[in-house]
């Protein structure tokens, strides 16, 4: 059980990384998307901020179960907002994205529960 926790905190933690350099960095088409659900571009910077300490909490989690379990509970909730956000704009085509890293943070969060 544990193998499984570290493999699927690993995957969730790179994926949430690299969203996160993408919001550091500005990519265009995040902004456009940003700018098509409604979200001010000033929050951008922030929620990669959110990504990224999300990402580095459940790392730490492997080592430190509590760090691992407020971490994971933090994604959840972000990506919780994400899916809501992009249902709320009516853009259906898009959330099969953010409901990945939703699915991703609610693994990675069941897993570190059921770990010893």
């Amino acid at each position: 059980m544990f193998t499984a926790y570290v493999v699927v905190v690993v995957a969730t933690a790179a994926s949430n990384i690299a969203a996160a350099t993408a919001d550091f960095l500005r990519v265009e088409w995040i902004l456009g998307n940003m700018s098509k659900y409604g979200v001010p571009l000033a929050w951008v910077h922030p929620l990669g901020a959110a990504k990224a300490a999300g990402a580095l909490g459940l790392l730490a989690g492997i080592a430190a179960p509590a760090i691992g379990v407020a971490a994971a509970a933090g994604l959840l909730l972000n990506f919780v907002g994400a899916v809501v956000t992009v249902a709320r704009a009516r853009w259906y085509s898009h959330l099969p994205y953010p409901s990945l890293f939703l699915l991703m943070a609610a693994g990675a969060l069941a897993l570190r529960l059921a770990a010893p």
